[in-house]
């Protein structure tokens, strides 16, 4: 019996639009061991303890690879991972489908495999690659092949997320964007992207500032995001160097140095509609994690 513990995410970062992601430490458990019954699912809610469920889904997914006959299961699950959140609550399920199928099968696939399949699950690897490897990831895919570089981010920034209680589904989210981008907006993306990077790493406060705008992705979503405008205020007004769209939402991400904004901001927040919660997270560096049990 083996557990795999998988690290939430956040995608995008602003203009990095499905190639940066970072991991956070607010995790997934997924526990696996052989049952006598084709499949048993325990710790989450009813309505997922079936073959539907996203684990298992990518559990099969994964024999299906190795083309292997398919084992029986027992899988349970506890996460801290707020689903349709933004959070990369299906990256955390994916990988720990993918890897527990790569393990309980005894074929101990290499990580450069497993990204490959996580990946063909996912169909983008903004979140699975933080969730696999930590920290601040840019990836890409160049045929059908994931590919990710880390970066170094500075220990002075602090990370806040702002959850709401409703969900946002990531097709609907992505059902919003244009079909088509001007050449003006591309530029203004790239260029923004590469410098957030090293702004990230220095600490540099004005350059983060300047650089997680962006004009892809994000003016479209956030009407979709109720009082997402009242938090981005309550974010300015508070020094916060920059307030984005957490992978599709609807939580949003705060950056900035300074280390009790919580106590500072929450009795604004708190008058807001939604329930919105505000959990300060911490960087993750070391990505999936299997312990033997």
């Amino acid at each position: 019996m083996f557990r795999v513990r998988v690290p939430a995410t956040t995608a995008n970062l602003g203009p990095g639009f499905d190639s940066l992601g970072l991991a956070f430490k607010l995790y997934s458990y997924f526990t696996f061991k052989k049952s006598d019954k084709p499949l048993i699912i325990t710790g989450c809610e009813e309505k997922y303890q079936n073959e539907n469920n996203l684990v298992y889904y990518s559990f099969k997914k994964t024999f299906e690879y190795m083309n292997l006959p398919l084992m029986n299961v027992e899988i349970n699950i506890e996460s801290s991972v707020p689903v349709c959140r933004g959070l990369g609550s299906s990256a955390t399920c994916i990988v720990g489908g993918v890897i527990g199928a790569s393990i309980l099968s005894g074929k101990n696939l290499p990580m450069e495999e497993i990204f490959k399949i996580c990946n063909s699950i996912e169909g983008h690897p903004d979140n699975i690659a933080p969730a696999l490897f930590g920290g601040l990831t840019v990836s890409l895919v160049e045929n059908n092949i994931p590919y990710t570089v880390k970066y170094n981010i500075s220990k002075d920034l602090n990370f806040y997320v702002f959850i709401p209680e409703f969900e946002l589904s990531t097709e609907k989210a992505r059902n919003v964007l244009p079909k088509e981008i001007s050449f003006k907006d591309g530029i203004y993306n790239i260029s923004r992207t590469g410098v957030l990077l090293k702004a990230l790493e220095l600490g540099d406060e004005k350059l983060i500032k300047i650089s997680l705008s962006d004009k892809l992705h994000q003016q479209y979503r956030l009407p979709l995001i109720d009082e997402s405008s009242e938090i981005i205020k309550i974010c300015n007004s508070n020094n916060v160097l920059g307030t984005v769209i957490s992978g599709a939402g609807p939580t949003l991400l705060g950056i900035t140095k300074n280390s009790n904004l919580i106590n500072e901001i929450f009795s604004q927040v708190k008058l807001l509609n939604n329930n919105w919660k505000i959990k300060k997270l911490d960087v993750d560096f070391s990505g999936t994690i299997i312990e033997y049990l």
